[in-house]
Parts: structure tokens; sequence; C-alpha cells
């Protein structure tokens, strides 16, 4: 897929990334944020980072605050748009108003759209009609060729109106970069409004307008604009023709579908949708987007894993997959576990310290002591972790205070019963006068006193002690995890868990 790469690039590619602030980002947005990212930089182009925030009843300060922390967390720069700048700024269209006044005061003047003052209930009962004929159920044109005298009837009335755009009676076609070709019967896409009734521009025309202006010359997104796609490039071709951009209309390409569980499209309200939920767990921002970059696309046939770097050399849009991918959390796990074994050991333990602080156990400045513990015991778990938050399950009992210190209830209640008792009473008596605390001398004395003193197999020896002293069946190597507790510690766990062992 790599090869000649370099022939396909072009360095005139403009794509754009347009979310709109309003709640949690999810993994979908993040999937229409990769693909177009990787676009930009596989050509040598540029990534417009524009914020759709003009629904002011949805859209928040703190959703557009989540946006660019998620875009920072996950790599993700862009050459336009908030805190960088660029020629056509500024890139919140909350901030740009006055343009898109400007722009359909020009479209009603050039007779491209024209006021409609038909009521919701006058609408809802045409539909209903249309439905029951037969008829395609859309807007029926009731008001594209108002006399000035109806016009002005209706404003004697009192009556408010939209502003909507008048579509051609002409087929509309467009080549998709995922789908192929596609068109559309002008019957199936009526006039629509583009300016609410109190003047408050709608998606429908801010979004078309701002990527004419700002020269966009790819729309990578998902499938489910597809449907919206005739009536832009008709609104592309009307801007041309007022002046509005350079008279250019993006190509298109909709991305799959994500599909949850059931076989449903992932919706934003999916708990598994949000992102947020993946950087608590302790997801690496590049295992996700290794994943996520696999639901509708792949670097081989033979080859799941891959980094950004990868990805970028390889991508074309011309490659991805129109069918819906199916959002699969275990393969998303087992990918985010691979890469967190590709990290260098310096760069674990950091990626580690977050997680660790979360719950209280590491401090915000952790010491110089406790760094060196977690550098102790991060190679004897990062081969067996998933996800980062894991550490403090596994990890937790070596940097949690002595008098804070508890055995999982459930742990307890099936494994330090009463015949428990021996194997820690014999283990307290052999590790007391050990002279060599290491992991080698600990574990030939614990065989000795337990394997061969009580003749108890190693399975049934090993595994009170192991809850005994890390709080869980679970844990990193036993006895290297002696070894980081220390002596006393240990010791102290195992006579504390005797006192709460039943009677025999």
């Amino acid at each position: 897929m790599a090869d000649n790469v370099a022939d396909k690039k072009n360095p005139a590619v403009r794509v754009r990334f347009c979310p709109s602030p309003t709640g949690n980002p999810h993994v979908g947005l993040v999937r229409t944020a990769l693909f177009n990212w990787a676009y930009a930089r596989h050509n040598g182009g540029t990534l417009v980072f524009r914020i759709e925030d003009t629904d002011a009843a949805r859209d928040s300060e703190e959703s557009y605050q989540q946006l660019l922390d998620a875009m920072r967390w996950l790599g993700f720069d862009w050459n336009e748009g908030p805190e960088v700048g660029g020629p056509h700024a500024p890139y919140r269209q909350s901030q740009r108003m006055d343009v898109y006044a400007d722009v359909a005061k020009r479209l009603r003047e050039a007779g491209h759209a024209y006021p409609c003052y038909c009521t919701t209930e006058e609408l809802d009962a045409r539909r209903e009609a249309a439905r029951a004929a037969g008829k395609p159920s859309g807007y029926d044109g009731h008001c594209r060729d108002l006399t000035d005298a109806q016009k002005a009837a209706y404003e004697a009335e009192g009556r408010p109106s939209i502003l909507r755009f008048r579509m051609p009676d002409t087929t509309l076609a467009f080549d998709d970069l995922v789908r192929g070709p596609i068109s559309f019967d002008p019957k199936d896409v009526p006039d629509y409004g583009i300016v609410r009734a109190n003047g408050a521009p709608l998606y429908t025309l801010v979004n078309p307008v701002d990527d004419a202006l700002m020269e966009i010359t790819h729309v990578l997104r998902g499938e489910d604009l597809l449907s919206s796609t005739p009536r832009q490039i008709a609104l592309y071709a009307a801007l041309a023709e007022i002046g509005v951009g350079n008279g250019t209309t993006p190509q298109f390409g909709h991305l799959p579908y994500v599909m949850g569980e059931g076989n449903k499209k992932l919706s934003k309200r999916d708990p598994q949708a949000s992102l947020n939920l993946y950087r608590e767990r302790g997801f690496l921002p590049e295992g996700l987007l290794n994943y996520l970059a696999l639901l509708g696309w792949s670097l081989a046939e033979d080859r799941d894993i891959f980094d950004v770097d990868e990805m970028v050399a390889a991508f074309d849009i011309d490659d991805v997959n129109g069918n819906p991918a199916r959002f699969d959390l275990k393969k998303a796990e087992h990918i985010n576990a691979e890469h967190l074994r590709r990290l260098a050991p310096g760069e674990f333990v950091q990626r580690l310290v977050p997680y660790l602080q979360a719950p209280g156990l590491l401090p915000a400045e952790p010491t110089a002591e406790q760094l060196d513990l977690l550098a102790k015991v991060a190679p004897l778990t990062q081969e067996r972790m998933v996800v980062l938050s894991e550490i403090v399950t596994m990890a937790g009992f070596l940097f949690v205070a002595p008098a804070d210190f508890a055995v999982d209830p459930e742990d307890a209640a099936k494994v330090l019963t009463a015949d428990a008792r021996p194997v820690l009473e014999a283990s307290v008596a052999a590790l007391t006068e050990l002279p060599d605390f290491t992991p080698d001398p600990i574990q030939a004395a614990l065989r000795a006193a337990l394997v061969d003193g009580l003749g108890i197999k190693p399975k049934f020896a090993f595994t009170p002690l192991r809850v005994a002293v890390t709080g869980r069946r679970v844990s990193p190597p036993l006895f290297e995890s002696m070894e980081l507790l220390g002596r006393e510690e240990t010791l102290r766990r195992l006579r504390a868990a005797l006192e709460l062992l039943p009677a025999s």
C-alpha cells in the first residue's frame, strides 16, 4: 500500500475537522479527526481545526476546552484554528456571525434563497397529506414563488419567516472518494432552511460557507452526513456565483459507520463511545488511535499493530473501506496492551504516575524514593497490563500507607480461611531470620517451609501469602513483591493477616 506514496502527495490538500462543543468527545469523532489529520499529514497539506459553536443552547465553553484537551492528548496538531490562528480567523463560528449574515443577504438578493412563512402546523399538515398520498414528504415549495403582494400580506399578519435555499431542479451527482459515484434526484432533495426566524444561521449555511471561505479541498466526514451532501454541492455553486470563496467545490469522502452493541450505529450516548472513558481507564493515545484507524482502513491485511507515523506514511482516502465497522472493545484492549509493551521503561513509568496520583497513592510531587520504587515494580507489571489504570490494583499495595493497607474482602473470604493459618505462621518463621531478603532466597526459604515442610502444593501454599502481602490474588510476582515491600512490612502484613483469620 505504501509503494510510490511520494507520487500521490498533494500539498494543496486542505481538510477540516469541525466538531461542535456539545458534551464529551466520542470515539467516532476521534476517528474522523484521525483520518483528516493523517490525510493532511500524508500529503504535506493543511488541517484546519474549526469549532462549530452556533448552537448556543447546546454548546458550552467546558466542552470547547475538552475538545482542545482531547486533541492535545491524542497528539494531533493543526495548521489553522484555535490557539494557532491563521489567514481565515476566527475559527469559532460563534465569532463569525457577521460573515454568515452578509452571505445570507447576498444569497437572497441573488435569488438563491427566499423567505418561507409556513408555520410548523402547516408544514406538518402538508407533510402528512403527502405521505397519505404516497408522495415525498419534504418541503413542498409553498413559498418558493410568492409574489411581493403575498409576502407583504404574510408580513402584515406578523408571520415570522425563515430563509430557505432554492435547490436546482436537476440531478446532483458527485464522485465520493470512499463510495464512488452517487447521485440524488431533485425530488428527494427539497429546499431547506439556512437561517432561523430569529436571524440565527443554521449548520446548513455556516458549514459550507466556512468551507468555501477557508478553501477546503476535501471533506472527510461520517456517512450519517451523506444525505446533506447534495444540498451543500448546490450551495457551493451558489456561493461561487455570488463571489464567496474561490469557486471550487470540495471532494467528499464519507467514512463508514462505527457500529456498537446489537449492530447499531455507535451513538455518542453509548458508554463505550466516550473518549474520556478510555483516558480514565488508561488507554494510550497511540493504542487507541491504532485501533480507531482499523475502523475502515488497514495498513496491511496481516498487520494490525502500527504507530501513527506508519499510518501517515501509508494513508490514502482511496483505501478506506465503505462498509460499516464494528467497535470491538476486546480488540481495542489487545492493541492497547501491545502498545503498552512497546513503551521504553522510563516512558512507561512516566505514564503510570498520574494513575497512582488519582487515588492518592502518589503525591502531586513524588519523591525520588517513590519513583525509584515505581521503576522497580514497572517491569514486573508491564507485560501483564492492558490499560494503565491497572497499576492501582496490581501495584498499589506497594505505595499505600501501612495503616491504610487492606485485603480485598472477596479474596480474603476465599483464601484467608482457617486453613491458611499454618501457612502464614510457617512463612513468618521462615522469613524472620532470612539473612538475604531477595527473591531467590525468599522463594527457597518458603518452598522449604511450606512445600517440603508442610507438604502443601505451591498453588495452595503461595496463594494465601500473595493475598496477605499484596491484598489480592492477582499481583506482580510474589517474591519480587516481598523484596520491594521489605522484610519489615512483609512480616507486618503476614502477622496482621494472622490476626484476622478465623479460629481453627
